[in-house]
């Protein structure tokens, strides 16, 4: 494609971000609001990018997530700091359920100076990363590992689960799609998080902005069955309204 400098720049502040809102892309760029939808039209024309409501995001499958290092690396920033918001909202003396993703293995490691806790997880590096903390009991849960992110998925693991009552479900996912349908790619993975949230007092969502507005194949669960979402930049629009309508309290926390 013969994109201009503007067009470059713009793509990579797109792939920095992963989604970002044609007001912020104006800002940035030093343009108006019509020259950024005009560039954006042209580069979804030729597939580089993909519009939706207020913004553009990178091409995506629906069916298919990145790898489990591609994902420990993309937005290590922003996680990071949900990571370390989450911890100081997570009070000593209580129980958690926490599932398969790198947002909660980054939560994990804030959690390692917290004093008595219990974790029951499907997430073994959750487990690996908890482990060394004398105050902390992990409870594992059985079932098929899946290799490429040592999570853990299937029948036994949703059984297991069943028999606990926690205080706080931590959770992440792979999308929040704009009709407030928070969706991720394996259907194995997203049976054993419905099955974390119905066993959860509280439910939190750890999600970084590149969540908002990117899709997945699988349902897993509505805004509505969350209690507070955890994030490293304001939400997009619509988000806004949809939170306030769920009544979930949201915590944005700045890289």
């Amino acid at each position: 494609m013969n994109s201009n400098p503007r067009q470059l720049q713009l793509v990579e502040v797109v792939r920095a971000r992963g989604s970002v809102s044609v007001e912020a892309l104006a800002d940035q760029l030093g343009v108006t609001l019509q020259t950024v939808r005009r560039d954006v039209q042209r580069l979804a024309d030729e597939g580089l990018v993909v519009r939706f409501h207020g913004g553009v995001r990178l091409p995506g499958s629906t069916t298919q997530n990145l790898g489990h290092q591609q994902r420990v690396s993309l937005h290590a920033a922003g996680k990071a700091a949900i990571a370390r918001a989450v911890a100081s909202q997570v009070p000593n003396d209580c129980s958690l359920l926490i599932n398969i993703g790198t947002t909660t293995e980054a939560i994990a490691r804030e959690l390692l100076g917290h004093k008595g806790l219990r974790v029951i997880t499907n997430n073994l590096n959750v487990a690996a990363i908890l482990s060394p903390n004398p105050e902390c009991e992990v409870i594992v849960a059985g079932g098929v590992v899946r290799a490429r992110d040592l999570g853990i998925i299937g029948e036994p693991a949703i059984d297991f689960i069943r028999q606990f009552k926690v205080d706080i479900g931590l959770i992440g996912i792979s999308g929040i799609e704009a009709d407030g349908s928070l969706r991720d790619f394996d259907y194995r993975e997203v049976k054993v998080a419905q099955t974390i949230i119905e066993c959860s007092r509280e439910v939190w969502l750890a999600a970084d902005h590149s969540k908002f507005n990117r899709p997945a194949m699988v349902q897993l669960a509505t805004l509505a069955q969350v209690d507070r979402l955890f994030t490293d930049q304001a939400p997009p629009e619509p988000f806004p309204q949809l939170l306030q309508d769920a009544n979930v309290r949201s915590m944005v926390a700045p890289p």
